[in-house]
């Protein structure tokens, strides 16, 4: 392959002549390996290969079974610890004027609300980190380039520790329950909050579970999956094949039915395409970054 060369002009002085003189400076990048003839008005640079800014790119190599990355940090504790701590405020609060007041229907209600809500929020959070931006972008880019690499070596977040998992989700939750839970006490907001923020902080977790193997996860891990309450691995797993742009909700996996089937997704991707002129990933076909690999027989071992 080679590069067309790029011509530039400049006025160069003749040392035998007072007029300015037209002279031709070539610039021309080539990559076979014959090396040019030199000249005093031949310049020649090695090509350099750049990657788009709009592309992510991922690591080459899956995290090994000891990586730091994988590891919980007394940090990722402390942030789990408190966005725990702000959710388990917000459901005693909860129950606390619920039992006061004698009003439980509209408290539990509004649990309930909350954490099928959490499970659509979990899917469109999911749905945009999967199809837009890099690692580039602010506040997000790390989170897009952890779920690039996850969809390359989906193993990888069984392996991940607890807190290491949640901290991200957990330090959000700790941000915005905190006001909540100093100002109000309202019992039916407070099982909302408590229960919504809840299982938006532990999706990670029942996203982790749903890549496990069955027989290694908790009985009532396995009992919850089956019964719908959880995302079940045969649901999450359709995600992770083929064309990668379904079943984004991980936390009961409750709304994935209707938003494939309704095509949800596809109709906000159409407006974001025609408003700002944004492709999302899901249209383009997969690459080796989208491919999935298991684990070699080692790592297997090692477990």
């Amino acid at each position: 392959m080679s590069i067309l060369p790029q011509h530039n002009h400049c006025l160069t002085r003749s040392p035998a002549h007072n007029p300015w003189h037209r002279k031709r400076i070539i610039c021309s990048a080539t990559t076979t390996p014959t090396k040019p003839k030199s000249s005093p008005n031949q310049l020649t640079f090695e090509p350099q290969f750049v990657t788009p800014p709009n592309l992510v790119t991922s690591i080459s190599t899956p995290p090994v079974l000891n990586d730091p990355s994988l590891q919980s940090t007394w940090s990722h504790r402390t942030w789990v610890a408190t966005g725990c701590t702000t959710v388990l405020v917000s459901l005693a609060k909860a129950i606390a004027g619920a039992g006061h007041s004698h009003i439980w229907l509209e408290p539990m209600l509004a649990g309930y609300i909350g954490y099928i809500l959490a499970d659509l929020g979990s899917g469109v959070y999911h749905w945009g980190i999967d199809n837009y931006g890099d690692g580039s972008t602010p506040i997000f880019g790390n989170q897009i380039e952890a779920f690039q690499g996850h969809h390359k070596w989906p193993w990888t977040i069984t392996r991940r520790q607890f807190a290491n998992n949640l901290h991200a989700l957990a330090r959000t939750v700790a941000f915005f329950v905190l006001p909540v839970d100093l100002v109000c006490n309202d019992p039916t907001v407070n099982a909302f909050v408590g229960v919504c923020s809840g299982c938006i902080m532990f999706s990670q977790q029942f996203h982790a579970w749903a890549h496990g193997t069955k027989s290694k996860l908790p009985p009532i891990v396995v009992a919850l999956q089956d019964v719908g309450l959880l995302v079940s691995r045969s649901q999450h797993g359709a995600h992770h094949r083929q064309p990668y742009n379904n079943n984004y909700c991980i936390v009961s996996g409750v709304w994935n039915e209707f938003l494939d089937k309704n095509k949800v997704f596809e109709a906000l991707e159409m407006a974001l395409y025609f408003k700002l002129g944004v492709r999302p990933r899901s249209w383009s076909e997969p690459t080796t970054d989208w491919t999935e690999e298991t684990e070699s027989a080692s790592q297997v071992a090692v477990q």
